[in-house]
């Protein structure tokens, strides 16, 4: 199993969760969450899988950092047979769609695109939520190669496995992957930080953060247990963690 760690840099987010790239020259100064923002590419011998999507940030010469990193890698986004989103807020879903001079097209047009139904509607209940993005929304859920999930937990191969836990938003749901004696566990936003183990706190960010407490506290043991590497969406240092 490889992984491909496709950070897009580390940014500040508003009240309005508005995203500024951080640099030397505003770091010290800008207001707002500090995070960094690394959607995964995990290549397995049946699977080229994407976990979560990023927000699409761009560089100077208007191609996103994903492609880029992919690019380097001899990666074609043709080559992506699934993407697995946790959850739909905006920084998690954005490279999904690329938008085109007739509107816009799958990103990834091989993929099957796996959405937890119960994590829409919860989106388009909440339309005044900056945390999503209904225009980028809207438009993925037109694409042709979702498949919606409605189920708590289960299997989507032999290698991938799933689980609504809540937390961060009501229907989150973190994966596991593993392929011979290595298991890949991403708890997206629920465990976003290495720091979120060393410091038991319920988030207020959180939509349930006594329950992504509680689910840190179980995972980190099983991840020693079991030897566990742990991928970081959010930390600014590791992307990475392994027990």
């Amino acid at each position: 199993m490889k992984i491909i760690p496709l950070k897009e840099g580390n940014f500040s987010t508003s009240n309005t969760k508005d995203f500024t790239l951080l640099t030397e020259e505003n770091k010290d100064t800008i207001k707002g969450i500090k995070m960094s923002v690394n959607p995964f590419l995990i290549i397995t011998e049946k699977d080229v899988i994407l976990l979560d999507a990023g927000i699409g940030w761009k560089n100077e010469n208007e191609k996103t950092v994903i492609s880029e990193i992919l690019e380097k890698e001899n990666i074609n986004p043709n080559q992506v047979t699934k993407v697995l989103l946790s959850h739909l807020h905006k920084d998690h879903i954005e490279t999904t769609i690329t938008r085109t001079e007739n509107g816009f097209e799958a990103t990834f047009p091989n993929a099957d695109i796996y959405i937890q139904k119960r994590e829409l509607d919860f989106a388009m209940e909440n339309r005044g939520n900056y945390s999503f993005d209904f225009d980028t929304l809207e438009k993925l859920i037109e694409l042709d190669n979702i498949f919606w999930m409605d189920e708590d937990k289960g299997n989507i191969t032999d290698e991938i496995s799933f689980e609504v836990v809540g937390g961060h938003t009501p229907f989150m749901q973190v994966f596991w992957i593993k392929e011979n004696n290595e298991i890949v566990f991403y708890g997206a936003d629920d465990l976003p930080q290495e720091s979120y183990l060393k410091y038991h706190l319920a988030y207020k960010s959180d939509f349930d953060g006594r329950k992504a407490m509680e689910l840190r506290l179980k995972w980190q043991k099983e991840a020693i247990e079991n030897h566990w590497k742990v991928l970081l969406y959010h930390d600014f240092e590791k992307s990475i963690l392994e027990f």
